[in-house]
C-alpha cells in the first residue's frame, strides 16, 4: 500500500501536478521511522517522500534494535531520487566508563550506539542471533516497566502484547509507545482524567488540564515522571542490561556497514573524556560518528548556547582529526524535533561542509555496496584503500558524483568490481560530471 502511495505521488511529481521544492545544501540522517518511533507518524516510505518533497540532498533512517525499515526506504529512495542512508541504533556497556555517565544521561557506562550504511533488512546468518537479542532485551525492559508502572496508574493498566505492540508495526516497541497506550488507556478507565493525572504525576490539576489539551507534552511529562530516572517504572541498567561494544560493532559489520559512535553534547564526565572514548570506539571498529546539531546551539540561555555550541566545534575537530566522518540528523523521534536542521545559522556556519560531506560519504558508501558489494567494510576497500581516511575520501568522492535514482544505480552496477579506486573515480566523473 505504501509502494503504491509513493508510486502515485511520483507519478504525479513526474507530470509537474505536485509542486516540489528545488534541492538544497541541508541533509537530515537521523530520521526514525515508525518501526521504532517517529513523532510524526512517518513511515520509511514517507520520510523518503518528505525529503524529495522539500529539496533535501540527503536523507538517512535509524531505527532502535531493528533494521526493519531498510528494504522499503532504499527502495523509495531509488524511484523518486533521493541520496539515501539507513541504519541501526541501541544502547551498548562501556566496561571501560563504567563509573562515567556517556551519552545515555544518568546512566554511567551507558553509551548510544550506531550502525549506518545498511543495504538490506537480511541480516546474516551468522549475527542472526544479535539481532534477536537486541529485540529481547528491549522487550524485557519494556515490560518491566509496565510491570512497574501497572501497580501506580491502576485502574489505567496495559498488557504489553494487547496494547503496545499494535501501535508499532514490526512489534517493536519504545518507551514512547508505552507512554501513548498508558494515556490512551486512562482515557478509557477514569472519568476525570485531569485529576487522575494530577494525583499519578503529581502535579496542579491546572496544569493537568492544560496537558489534556497538548498530546505532545502530555506524554513528554508521562514518560519523564513515571518511566525516567526517578519515575516508578524506571530500572538502573547495569552491565548486562545491554550489549557491549564489540557484540553490537560485529553485528554491523557482518550486515557490511558502518559502526558509528554517538556524541550529546559534551558535558557529561565522559563525553569530556571523549578522545579517550573515541580512540576505545576506533579500536572496536567505529568509522563515524554521529551528532544532533540542534540540541547544541537552538538554547535559549546565551551562556549555555555559547559553551555548548564550543564543545560542537570541538568535537568536530576532533572527528575530523581522528578520521571519523560526521552523520547529522534531528532524530525525529521526540514531538517538537525539527524535520530538518537549519544549516544557515550563523553557530553551524562553520561545519556546514563537514556536515554535508559526512552524508555524501555514507550515500557514497551505501551505492557501492548495493551496486557492487565494493562498500566501506568489503576486502576491495580493505585491500585497495587500507587508510581510513583514503576510504573516507574515495566514498565522500562517489557520493557527490553519482546521482540518486534507479537509472544511476543501474549504470553503478557495470562497473568493473577488479578496478583501482581512481579508475572509477575516473569512470564516474566522465558519465556524471
Amino acid at each position: 500500500m505504501r509502494a503504491a502511495a509513493l508510486e502515485e505521488l511520483a507519478v504525479l511529481a513526474e507530470q509537474g501536478a505536485l509542486q516540489m521544492d528545488p534541492e538544497k545544501d541541508v541533509v537530515n540522517m537521523h530520521c526514525h521511522t515508525f518501526f521504532s518511533f517517529n513523532a510524526y507518524g512517518h513511515s520509511p516510505s514517507s520520510l523518503a517522500w518528505l525529503a524529495k518533497r522539500q529539496g533535501f540532498r540527503a536523507v538517512g533512517i535509524v531505527d532502535f534494535d531493528v533494521v526493519d525499515g531498510v528494504d522499503e526506504f532504499l527502495s523509495a529512495c531509488d524511484r523518486i531520487g533521493v541520496r539515501g542512508s539507513a541504519g541501526v541504533e541501541t544502547r551498548v556497556f562501556v566496561p571501560e566508563f563504567a563509573s562515567r555517565e556517556i551519552s545515555s544521561p544518568g546512566e554511567p557506562g551507558v553509551a548510544y550506539q550506531m550502525g549506518i550504511g545498511f543495504v538490506s533488512s537480511d541480516v546474516p546468518d551468522v549475527v542472526a542471533d544479535i539481532q534477536d537479542d537486541l529485540k529481547s532485551r528491549a522487550a524485557r525492559r519494556n515490560q518491566m516497566i509496565i510491570e512497574r508502572v501497572n501497580a501506580v496508574l491502576a485502574p489505567a493498566v496495559i498488557d504489553y502484547e494487547r496494547d503496545v505492540l499494535p501501535l508499532t508495526p514490526g512489534g517493536n516497541a519504545i518507551e514512547r509507545h508505552i507512554v501513548v497506550a498508558y494515556i490512551a488507556a486512562a482515557k478509557q478507565a477514569v472519568q476525570d482524567e485531569a485529576g487522575f493525572w494530577a494525583d499519578k504525576l503529581g502535579t496542579a490539576r491546572s496544569q493537568t488540564e492544560a496537558l489534556i489539551n497538548d498530546p505532545p507534552k502530555l506524554q513528554n511529562v508521562v514518560r519523564a515522571k513515571l518511566m525516567k530516572q526517578g519515575g516508578v517504572g524506571y530500572v538502573q541498567p547495569g552491565p548486562e542490561t545491554f550489549p557491549t561494544v564489540g557484540t553490537f560493532h560485529r553485528f554491523v559489520q557482518a550486515c557490511g556497514a558502518l559502526p558509528c559512535a554517538t556524541w550529546l553534547d559534551g558535558t557529561s564526565a565522559g563525553e569530556q573524556a571523549m578522545e579517550e572514548l573515541l580512540e576505545l570506539m576506533i579500536a572496536q571498529g567505529a568509522v563515524a560518528l554521529n551528532i544532533i546539531p540542534d540540541r547544541n546551539w537552538n538554547i535559549a540561555d546565551a551562556e549555555t548556547r555559547r559553551t555548548k555550541v564550543q564543545h560542537l566545534y570541538d568535537v568536530v575537530e576532533l572527528a575530523n582529526r581522528l578520521d571519523l566522518p560526521l552523520n547529522v540528523g534531528t532524530e525525529m523521534n521526540s514531538f517538537g524535533q525539527k524535520l530538518v536542521d537549519d544549516f544557515g545559522v550563523s553557530e553551524l556556519a562553520p561545519v556546514r561542509q563537514v556536515f554535508l560531506d559526512g552524508a555524501h560519504f555514507i550515500y557514497g558508501h551505501t551505492l557501492m555496496q548495493r551496486a557492487l558489494g565494493l562498500g566501506y567494510q568489503s576486502e576491495w576497500a580493505q585491500a585497495q584503500l587500507p587508510s581510513r581516511r583514503a576510504r573516507n575520501a574515495f566514498y565522500t568522492e562517489v557520493g557527490y558524483t553519482v546521482p540518486p535514482g534507479r537509472a544511476a544505480s543501474s549504470r553503478l552496477a557495470q562497473i568493473d568490481r577488479t578496478m583501482q579506486p581512481a579508475a572509477i573515480l575516473s569512470q564516474l566523473r566522465a558519465w556524471w560530471s
